[in-house]
């Protein structure tokens, strides 16, 4: 038992009692979750997004980790309910003035305010370092805190002025009660996108069944007019009066059109006379002004002589 220096144990030295359970640090855990990126454990660098369960992660890390989901990260699980770069909207931070950055080469030699975050809320001016609830708007982005958009009521954004409802407002590191909602919320929003994409995809193919029904404009212009000369009867026809039944079909007649040999597509389309004018007729001999009278008609005969 030792006791040669003269040292007496005590019962608490002797026995094993049950081990004491560590207790998280609320300061340290504060740090953690609002300047440390939640997938990569690296810290928080523009540009800054979040997801739906209002978790702070590096657009960087997050990028890396959906391009190559198969890689082993220690903390995976932080970001597995993230399906896509459409799953999380980036920030709109307004920077703390009072901040001075990390200074990690600081010699000891003055007072160094670590609890001064790096960004703020631009209504009330509140610091983003844990001690109160910020929100950021699922529209536009932007980052307030709790109290301001609690006090200030209204139904546009305090910075940008886009229009937001109450469920585009998302609660930054939140608690597990406030979590389990947010996640509640992102699973309904999910089942109701993905219920419209079925809609619109049996609309659609229900469109194209119906045009597939329908005949098409040529099929249409087609039958018209099948339907048009099997009813009317063409004008050279009735004039001409040649008709002959089928020899199969009793009963029936069929009109059939004789085509004169030369009147094709490039044949010449003779002028009938009535449309013809004085002028055209003016230039050949038979018009009257060619004509001589017996006092202009000479005596001797030519070799082309103009007599008529």
């Amino acid at each position: 038992m030792g006791c040669d220096g003269g040292t007496i144990p005590k019962r608490h030295e002797l026995v094993k009692g049950p081990k004491k359970v560590e207790k998280v640090d609320k300061s340290a855990e504060l740090v953690a979750r609002w300047n440390y990126c939640a997938l990569s454990q690296e810290k928080l660098r523009r540009p800054i997004v979040a997801c739906d369960l209002g978790r702070l992660y590096n657009k960087d890390a997050l990028i890396e980790y959906l391009l190559d989901k198969s890689a082993e990260r220690p903390n995976a699980e932080a970001a597995a309910h993230i399906r896509g770069i459409k799953d999380v909207k980036e920030l709109n931070l307004t920077d703390n003035p009072a901040w001075e950055g990390d200074h990690g080469d600081a010699k000891g030699d003055r007072y160094e305010e670590l609890r001064c975050a790096r960004f703020i809320c631009p209504v009330v001016g509140l610091e983003m370092n844990g001690r109160h609830k910020f929100c950021f708007l699922q529209t536009c982005g932007c980052v307030f805190s709790e109290r301001a958009l609690r006090e200030v009521k209204t139904e546009i954004c305090h910075k940008c002025g886009d229009p937001f409802q109450d469920s585009d407002v998302v609660i930054l590191n939140g608690s597990k009660e406030e979590v389990e909602k947010l996640r509640q919320r992102m699973e309904e929003k999910r089942a109701k996108a993905k219920n419209g994409k079925k809609s619109r995809k049996s609309k659609a193919a229900a469109t194209e069944t119906e045009k597939g029904m329908k005949p098409g404009p040529s099929e249409e212009n087609h039958s018209s007019s099948l339907s048009t000369t099997a009813v009317q009867k063409p004008e050279s026809q009735k004039e001409a009066g040649s008709t002959s039944s089928a020899p199969g079909l009793p009963g029936t007649a069929t009109f059939s059109r004789t085509v004169k040999p030369g009147a094709g597509a490039g044949a010449k389309r003779p002028v009938p006379a009535a449309e013809k004018s004085e002028a055209y007729k003016s230039l050949f001999t038979s018009h009257s002004s060619a004509k001589r009278s017996k006092e202009q008609m000479s005596n001797w005969v030519t070799h082309t002589p103009y007599h008529f």
